[in-house]
Parts: C-alpha cells; sequence; structure tokens
C-alpha cells in the first residue's frame, strides 16, 4: 500500500465514522466539524502538498 492509498483509506473511514457518529445522533451534531476537518485537509494537500497523515505514515514506514 502506498502512503497515498493509505491517505485515502485512513479519510474514507474517519470521515463514514464521523457520519456515523452523527447519525447514531449521540446528541452532537459536532461531529459534522470533524468531517468538515478531513475534507478541508484532503482539499488544501491538493495544492500545498502538506498532509499531516502522510507524514505519520512516512514515520511508520508505509512506502511511497
Amino acid at each position: 500500500m502506498t502512503i497515498n492509498n493509505a491517505v485515502s483509506a485512513l479519510a474514507g473511514v474517519f470521515i463514514m465514522g464521523s457520519l456515523l457518529l452523527n447519525g447514531m445522533n449521540f446528541g452532537e451534531p459536532n461531529w459534522l466539524w470533524f468531517t468538515f476537518f478531513i475534507g478541508f485537509n484532503l482539499f488544501q494537500s491538493a495544492f500545498t502538498g502538506f498532509c499531516p497523515a502522510a507524514m505519520i505514515f512516512k514515520v511508520l514506514g508505509i512506502k511511497n
């Protein structure tokens, strides 16, 4: 698995998780802010090349 695939997989899991938590109505619609944060990071990394998740995966030894 490459870093790009790992970042996409992690983002997908986090987005599905936050939407699930919001859908289960744990009393806080603020889970949608977590979804927004993930989407914003994906958007800005497309332009800047800076992705915190990619840096973490690189330290963990996932190949480029």
